[in-house]
């Protein structure tokens, strides 16, 4: 976290992290500059090593393009001292694998409004020519009442993959459970 709040000093305040998976971790910041709670996720360095460092920011950046009220926004994102990272609205909800998690079967309406809210998401995406490559309840938040897609992280976008080289073999970019 020090490593962290050196990088993004006099931008973001770090308060403290509050999640980790296999490609990262996700911290609470305050951004100074607009007085607003943000989200810093990290990449750890073996995942940009896989994803590599100029692709995974060129997709950030086509990410950060993506306006849709069902895609949770892109507000900035940076190399320093070895980091990659991202920031991203402070959601203060819980995420769909989170109410998975509390009730194993959703009600129908709630299961229909969320399933066209994030099929409306990736439609838009999908219009910029950008695959999510990573949708999975844990990347479906819940806001209010509504669903928002998050962590464009590692989407690919089409037009500009055709410029990079392709994973490499072995690598698997997303989560293994939620891979067709």
């Amino acid at each position: 976290m020090q490593r962290l709040q050196g990088v993004v000093a006099g931008l973001y305040d770090v308060e403290r992290e509050v999640d980790r998976g296999g490609r990262g971790a996700v911290y609470r910041a305050r951004d100074t500059r607009h007085d607003r709670d943000v989200a810093i996720k990290v990449m750890l360095p073996e995942v940009a090593d896989a994803i590599g460092v100029h692709r995974f920011l060129q997709e950030i950046s086509i990410a950060a393009r993506l306006n849709h009220p069902h895609i949770l926004p892109l507000y900035d994102s940076g190399q320093a001292d070895g980091l990659i990272y991202y920031v991203m609205p402070f959601v203060a909800g819980k995420s769909l694998k989170d109410r998975l998690d509390q009730e194993t079967r959703l009600p129908l309406k709630d299961v229909t409004r969320i399933t066209g809210e994030v099929a409306s998401a990736l439609d838009r995406a999908h219009r910029e020519g950008v695959i999510h490559r990573d949708i999975k309840p844990a990347n479906i938040l819940l806001v209010g009442n509504h669903a928002a897609v998050t962590d464009f992280g590692i989407a690919r976008a089409i037009d500009a993959a055709e410029n990079l080289a392709e994973t490499g073999t072995g690598v698997f970019i997303g989560t293994g459970t939620y891979m067709s």
